[in-house]
């Protein structure tokens, strides 16, 4: 299924504003709809890091390999003002996922992008959840033992918090 390169400039398909009107989450469809799910329902949870981009690679590879394989990707922003929410949460949302757009484009895998605000742990397994998802992707800096015991780790957290399966990807 041919589909529009991923890279031209799409609007949000749908927003979430919280109670006081600030911009929360938007979703932003590439051939796929915000609300597709399926028994290969896959998110992939992506922050602009190489190790987020291995993660979207080894996605793919699933995609390529499963009958009818929905992938959605996630990337969770900082909270920020609701002025800030209006102005930067898409552009920095479109930066850090700039090139597995470009990647997931280039093979012709239809995606969903979804840019939320809120912890990355937490906001990765809820809408995992709210997508009815086989399972999760995301990407693992390799943290030491001392390192991971004093600062955790947002796969190590989604793995604790999640009620689905989740594959780590270095």
């Amino acid at each position: 299924m041919k589909q529009a390169p991923q890279s031209a400039v799409h609007l949000p398909s749908a927003t979430v504003r919280d109670a006081e009107g600030r911009l929360v989450s938007l979703a932003i469809e590439y051939g796929l709809s915000a609300n597709a799910t399926g028994d290969n329902t896959w998110l992939v949870a992506i922050d602009g890091s190489d190790y987020g981009q291995n993660a979207v690679t080894e996605a793919l590879r699933l995609a390529r390999t499963m009958k009818d394989c929905t992938l959605h990707l996630v990337n969770v922003q900082h909270w920020m003002s609701k002025e800030a929410a209006e102005s930067v949460l898409l552009a920095q949302g479109l930066a850090a996922t700039k090139k597995a757009l470009a990647l997931l484009g280039q093979a012709g895998v239809p995606s969903c992008l979804h840019v939320v605000m809120g912890d990355a742990a937490e906001s990765i397994a809820a809408l995992a959840e709210q997508l009815g998802c086989h399972g999760i992707v995301i990407g693992s800096r390799g943290l030491g033992a001392a390192e991971n015991l004093l600062l955790g780790s947002v796969a190590q957290q989604v793995i604790h918090s999640s009620r689905i399966a989740v594959l780590v990807v270095r």
